[in-house]
């Protein structure tokens, strides 16, 4: 016998075991969890040979170390906390309470030289046909035509809202302002 026809005897060995393994069904009776996915709790006070006897990991003397003591939530440690810290804003309780966002008005803008490089003469600028040409996409918020550049083609343009100096270029260059007062639109 050669040395080739002894491998070839052990892979016969081998090759029923596999199929055995393979054979074994998953069921109640053999499920286990994945090795490292569980771990027991740390029992805390039971004595010095653990670990975590005596203190019981609380340390020494302090207020971590009493009964009932927790850790609040935004607790910095004694410093001055956050919310101490912070600026008061103006609002109704002793006018320092509230933040300025609820006083500010929401507009997407849309400027006098984004119309003239989109829109040819006598065209009628709509909300749809800005959001078409890449201009007020968002939907929702109103918009508001700015003056910054200018503007040498008549042009309809319907907006929420207009600034005097963007009303006066449009309608200098022979244009119309139209307000649309639906402000979801």
């Amino acid at each position: 016998m050669s040395a080739m026809d002894d491998r070839d005897e052990l892979d016969e060995l081998d090759e029923p075991q596999e199929d055995e393994q393979r054979e074994e069904r998953i069921g109640l009776h053999n499920l286990r969890p994945a090795r490292g996915s569980r771990k027991q709790r740390k029992r805390v006070g039971r004595g010095e040979g653990s670990g975590t006897g005596k203190t019981a990991g609380r340390g020494q003397k302090g207020w971590g170390s009493r009964s009932g003591a927790k850790r609040r939530v935004r607790f910095e440690g004694g410093q001055n906390p956050i919310h101490m810290r912070m600026r008061k804003l103006r609002g109704p309780h002793m006018k320092k309470s509230m933040p300025f966002e609820p006083f500010r008005t929401h507009t997407q803008p849309v400027n006098l030289l984004d119309l003239e490089a989109r829109f040819e003469s006598g065209a009628s600028v709509t909300l749809e046909a800005m959001q078409a040409k890449g201009l007020a996409t968002r939907t929702g918020v109103p918009v508001k035509v700015l003056a910054k550049g200018e503007l040498t083609k008549p042009l309809t343009v319907h907006a929420h809202a207009f600034s005097a100096t963007a009303r006066e270029r449009i309608e200098a260059a022979g244009g119309i302002c139209r307000v649309i007062e639906d402000a979801q639109s």
